[in-house]
């Protein structure tokens, strides 16, 4: 066929088209309605150019569609990631906030006892479990037990037994002029050793020093005083740490009835070394506590 002849037909059926269909477009695009519509060439080779208006609109709602979509999938995960950070910082603070609880009731619960030997009353801060009366074994006794108890001054007796093996006897200071330590009192001799149970709030350890009167870095002082425990040609006994302010367990002295005998100690040289330690020198001991 004839190149001419074709192309004539385009160029015929062109100009039709602009006759009959863009006429009846734009007949009906008027105003906000033609938004919606974009023209586009269709042919510009023969510099007579030849455009259609193509309604875009379903284009658009599509378009439109997508991106609210996207969007909305845009701010769903960054709700996620805001409330996802949300959750765990309110989840911290919870714990933090429980375990600062169960660490302070912790704190009130955790405690540790001890006996001050030669006093009826605790130490400043310490909470009293109760007061009693040094006591313990027969000094003079070959078996039986040898530890000091501080029996409670509101007993709850047992019933009468017939066989013969008293063990628990009081206590009586040994401490008269010759034998008294430096700052306690001289006139505790024969008289009876009261003694008391503490406890210490929010401690874990409770340790008794002997040879010091002050405790180490980071520990606290209960209380001090001296190392006493029975007199060498006795029965052994229990070493305990007499309050540097011993008292007498009450006005009365049972002179002589012996039983457990508190008695001032002192230092030998030899296996002991000295220094650092003095010869025939007082046992100092001091409760501390952490």
């Amino acid at each position: 066929m004839d190149r001419n002849f074709v192309l004539y037909t385009i160029v015929v059926c062109c100009v039709l088209l602009m006759i009959v269909v863009l006429p009846s477009v734009a007949d009906e695009c008027s105003g906000n309605s033609c938004r919606n519509m974009i023209s586009m060439p269709l042919m510009d080779d023969m510099k007579a150019t030849l455009k259609a208006d193509l309604d875009v609109s379903n284009i658009n709602n599509h378009l439109k569609a997508y991106i609210e979509q996207e969007i909305r999938k845009s701010v769903e995960t960054a709700m996620k990631d805001v409330m996802r950070q949300l959750i765990d910082n309110k989840l911290q603070e919870a714990n933090a906030t429980i375990e600062a609880t169960i660490l302070e009731e912790l704190k009130k619960r955790i405690g540790v006892t001890y006996v001050r030997w030669g006093r009826k009353s605790c130490p400043d801060g310490a909470e009293l479990v109760y007061t009693g009366q040094a006591s313990g074994n027969y000094f003079h006794h070959s078996g039986g037990g040898v530890n000091n108890l501080c029996l409670p001054n509101d007993p709850e007796n047992g019933e009468h037994q017939p066989f013969a093996n008293s063990q628990i006897f009081g206590a009586e200071y040994m401490i008269h002029a010759r034998r008294k330590q430096h700052g306690m009192s001289g006139n505790l001799e024969f008289r009876e050793v009261p003694c008391v149970v503490c406890r210490r709030k929010r401690r874990s350890s409770v340790i008794i020093v002997p040879g010091r009167k002050t405790c180490y870095k980071d520990w606290n002082a209960e209380y001090k005083g001296y190392l006493m425990a029975a007199h060498n040609d006795h029965k052994k006994t229990d070493y305990a740490c007499v309050d540097v302010n011993a008292e007498p367990f009450d006005n009365k002295s049972s002179y002589h009835s012996d039983g457990v005998l508190f008695y001032p100690i002192r230092t030998s040289c030899g296996s002991l070394r000295c220094p650092p330690y003095n010869a025939e020198a007082d046992v100092y001991c001091v409760v501390c506590s952490k």
